[in-house]
């Protein structure tokens, strides 16, 4: 299925079949502090009702943006770590996968979501994690969900408690008064969507923050780093740690470079190579007493792209490219 058939068959349902949910996260209780990011958290889902103008916007503006995407004529592929989501649409199969947030789609929203009547009521304890839209055949009984990342800006409830307060001003009596209402922001954009267990992913950074990858890299980035400091063959590590911990964008690297392996068995010869391909290009290997040092942001970015290979050319034109992406092919003889 692509996403031109999933905009077929939403466009088959009804607005006054919209629904929404909020979609919230909660350390389980008693959890571990160490314990992996796939057993540490609870989503829960939570159904809000709307007025006809909110089902109508909400309708609208899903297929408006679908539409959007349909024109940019992107491949459609299997969802990869390290694809480049600039020119891809991707598919993630839910089928013997494990993490948290698969209850959502295979249970909770199946099943009849506990309607709430106030926003505060799920924030007090839960993060707002994400919204999700429901668009129902009621001659089909099919169901598809389309979800968005919300962050806790996005959402208004009474803050005075915290130091500041909401207003609006307005048009009648042209004076600024307090805004007693809770409040949500939602816009016209969607991450990704789910149908039949799987997700139809647009926004790829996005739609890893929702089902929990991210965090789940982020670990596994971790260990790789612990890997490489304790092979020996690399002098510091401070630096590298703090990179995970700020940059998202580097845990994907890290996975590459395990993946691939080549830390663990340098050699001289290795590293010479590096050496030569690095300067081709303008950069350098750091090196200090025959040890890669990770000490600086410019160091570990040169060293994860030696060991990730990233530089790479193409058989046809021979032209030099540089990414982390792509999978190795075998040769036919």
């Amino acid at each position: 299925m692509n996403i031109t058939e999933l905009l077929e068959k939403i466009q088959l349902t009804k607005k006054e079949d919209v629904k929404l949910y909020f979609v919230t996260r909660a350390l389980k209780p008693e959890v571990a502090k160490r314990a992996p990011a796939k057993d540490k958290y609870l989503f829960n889902v939570s159904q809000m009702d709307c007025d006809d103008e909110v089902r109508s916007y909400l309708y609208d503006a899903s297929v408006r943006q679908l539409e959007k995407t349909i024109q940019k004529n992107y491949e459609m592929v299997d969802y990869d770590i390290l694809t480049d989501e600039t020119e891809h649409l991707f598919t993630y199969n839910i089928q013997n996968r494990v993490f948290s947030f698969n209850d959502v789609v295979t249970n909770q929203l199946i099943k009849t979501a506990p309607k709430i009547t106030s926003i505060a009521s799920i924030t007090e304890t839960e993060e707002m994690w994400a919204y999700c839209v429901e668009f129902f055949n009621l001659e089909t009984e099919e169901r598809i969900f389309t979800f968005r990342k919300i962050l806790p800006s996005k959402v208004g409830v009474d803050e005075k408690a915290k130091g500041w307060i909401r207003a609006k001003f307005s048009l009648q009596s042209q004076q600024l008064s307090l805004l007693k209402e809770e409040t949500v922001n939602l816009d016209e954009q969607i991450d990704c969507i789910y149908h039949q267990e799987t997700f139809y992913v647009i926004k790829k950074a996005n739609f890893e923050q929702i089902v929990g990858l991210q965090e789940e890299y982020k670990e596994k980035a971790l260990e790789v780093a612990d890997n490489m400091i304790n092979s020996g063959n690399f002098i510091g590590g401070d630096k590298l740690k703090e990179l995970i911990e700020k940059k998202p964008s580097i845990h994907k690297k890290l996975i590459k470079v395990e993946k691939l392996g080549g830390y663990k068995n340098l050699t001289p010869r290795t590293l010479n190579i590096m050496k030569r391909v690095l300067k081709k290009y303008g950069e350098t290997l750091p090196i200090v007493n025959d040890k890669l040092s990770t000490e600086s942001e410019e160091n570990i970015d040169a060293i994860l792209k030696a060991f990730g290979d990233y530089y790479k050319k193409g058989e046809i034109s021979g032209k030099p490219y540089g990414t982390f992406a792509g999978k190795e092919l075998q040769t036919v003889e």
